[in-house]
């Protein structure tokens, strides 16, 4: 599984510099085993975050709220969501004020593959970043947060 991130690196490609390929390759490189490690538990990655985006919530949201929150069109959240419905992992309960609207809830098997995954990526993240200091990794993850939160432009397309 892991072994992947360890590949020989294509010649070709070292030399790119910008930041946008920088950042897209080191996030294809991670997401390639993050992906693979979701996938033995049944789910893909946009799975997992719809999980994880359940299973942090304390309040009830709707399928409209959660696909803002995630960064999601209404398309691809209610196909994940059937995917996580077959599997037993959510269900989708009418809302007591509005019978026209679901509220997605993750169900006890949903919550145990979530913390699953949940720790696989955490190992996953761990080995990817293993060549550097706990501070340089540290350093790596706060300047991506302020990157990403950095400007005032609105979020676009899906966190996956």
């Amino acid at each position: 599984m892991i072994g992947v991130m360890n590949a020989p690196v294509d010649v070709g490609c070292v030399s790119k510099s910008g930041l946008n390929w920088l950042l897209h390759r080191a996030a294809q490189k991670l997401g390639v085993v993050a992906q693979e490690a979701a996938t033995r538990h049944g789910v893909t990655t946009r799975g997992q975050l719809v999980l994880t985006a359940l299973a942090s919530e304390e309040y009830r949201r709707t399928q409209l709220a959660l696909g803002q929150a995630l960064g999601l069109d209404k398309t691809t959240l209610t196909a994940e969501l059937d995917r996580l419905e077959r599997a037993g992992l959510i269900v989708r309960n009418p809302d007591p004020n509005d019978r026209r609207v679901r509220l997605p809830v993750i169900t006890e098997q949903g919550r145990a593959v979530q913390a699953e995954v949940e720790a696989l990526h955490i190992a996953v993240e761990s080995e990817f970043t293993a060549g550097l200091t706990p501070a340089e990794a540290h350093v790596l993850r706060k300047l991506l947060e302020r990157l990403i939160t950095s400007d005032n432009r609105p979020d676009s397309g899906s966190c996956l």
